[in-house]
């Protein structure tokens, strides 16, 4: 028996109209699994609620992996795949694989010649640079940065010698910690420095905006509790 695909389904980054950012033969591919890899059980069948009011979510199978999972497991979760089953990869927002434990499988179904389906979604991370004016050939995404003032501090003064040699940087943050990265942002990077800061993309408030550290001093926006993603260069 020839082995089923690893479909990456993209979900929406937020509360948006699916239909304006998932294509429909995306929904249809993704309607019609039911098997599934996910980094969230609820957000997870909550969408799938969405983009079908009757999908049958008691007749489909879930394994969860986030980082409360067993490693040695992951392998385990592809035995219905190798038997025929088609799955799906889903993260908790935008696509799988980017900022997301589902990257652990998919190297698991690349050693086990199964194959990688990609589907076409949102990806704040690209949505940023490519809105963002800095440079679209040649950047880097560096995930969460430290928690800790001093470490974060550090860590971006690192991001801004990189994107100094032309390489753009791109991070983000918690919601509710948005406000004190922006402080430190401003407060440790040269005055000509670019910055980009895309607030809840695809959303009906989204805000792109990319100016210097000197003129978002002038201008400082309220970011907290919003979807944020930084572009440093």
């Amino acid at each position: 028996m020839a082995a089923g695909k690893i479909y990456l389904v993209p979900v929406t980054l937020g509360d948006e109209d699916f239909r304006r950012v998932i294509p429909e033969k995306v929904l249809s591919i993704t309607r019609s699994l039911r098997l599934f890899t996910v980094e969230d059980l609820r957000s997870a069948r909550r969408y799938l609620r969405l983009i079908e009011k009757d999908f049958p979510i008691n007749n489909t199978v879930f394994y969860e992996l986030n980082e409360h999972t067993n490693e040695s497991e992951i392998g385990q979760y592809l035995e219905p795949v190798l038997k025929g089953s088609d799955m799906g990869i889903m993260s908790e927002a935008g696509l799988p694989g980017i900022a997301d434990p589902g990257s652990k499988l998919i190297a698991v179904a690349h050693r086990k010649k199964i194959k990688v389906v990609p589907l076409s979604g949102p990806s704040s991370i690209l949505l940023a640079i490519i809105s963002s004016g800095l440079n679209g050939q040649n950047f880097a995404f560096n995930g969460y940065l430290p928690v800790k003032p001093a470490d974060r501090a550090s860590r971006i003064r690192e991001l801004e010698r990189r994107s100094r040699e032309g390489c753009a940087q791109i991070f983000m943050e918690t919601p509710y910690r948005n406000e004190r990265m922006l402080e430190t942002i401003l407060s440790v990077c040269s005055e000509g420095t670019m910055l980009c800061i895309a607030l809840d993309i695809t959303h009906a408030d989204e805000t792109i905006r990319t100016m210097t550290i000197s003129e978002w001093k002038k201008n400082r926006p309220s970011i907290n509790d919003r979807l944020a993603v930084f572009v440093l260069q």
